[in-house]
């Protein structure tokens, strides 16, 4: 088995490494770890080097360089749409019925969702629904 070292680095700008320490000051963990990994390869980390860094495989820094090539500092947060999607999309007015009936005992709505529409979900799933889409 034969591992190809592929030297590849980030050059940048003076602006863009101006602009990338200020995400590693101000921003969440993800933009930070992100924004670091660009200033090192900057610096002439390898990407083996930088995956052992950031405990990440070598390809998602791969990913995250042609990201940076693509989109520049929007590359940098976790893109929208990520995680399980609910299953409860559009049936909200079952769900508006179903609390006026039980007085808003979640339970009873749980119980109708799985009876009725093959959905198993905790009750924590359905608060944060009822929540989100303010019923």
């Amino acid at each position: 088995m034969y591992i190809y070292l592929i030297m590849r680095y980030v050059s940048l700008k003076t602006e863009e490494i101006e602009a990338l320490e200020q995400s590693v000051k101000n921003s969440n963990n993800t933009i930070r770890k992100r924004s670091q990994c660009l200033l090192l390869s900057n610096q002439g980390r390898t990407i083996i080097d930088l995956a052992s860094i950031f405990d990440v495989d070598r390809r998602t820094i791969e990913r995250w360089f042609d990201k940076w090539e693509k989109e520049g500092l929007n590359s940098l947060p976790i893109t929208t749409g990520r995680g399980v999607k609910t299953r409860l999309k559009g049936l909200e007015e079952v769900l508006s019925k179903q609390l006026e009936i039980h007085s808003r005992n979640l339970k009873n709505v749980l119980l109708h969702l799985e009876e009725k529409h093959k959905i198993r979900i905790c009750k924590k799933t359905l608060q944060n629904f009822l929540k989100d889409t303010g019923l």
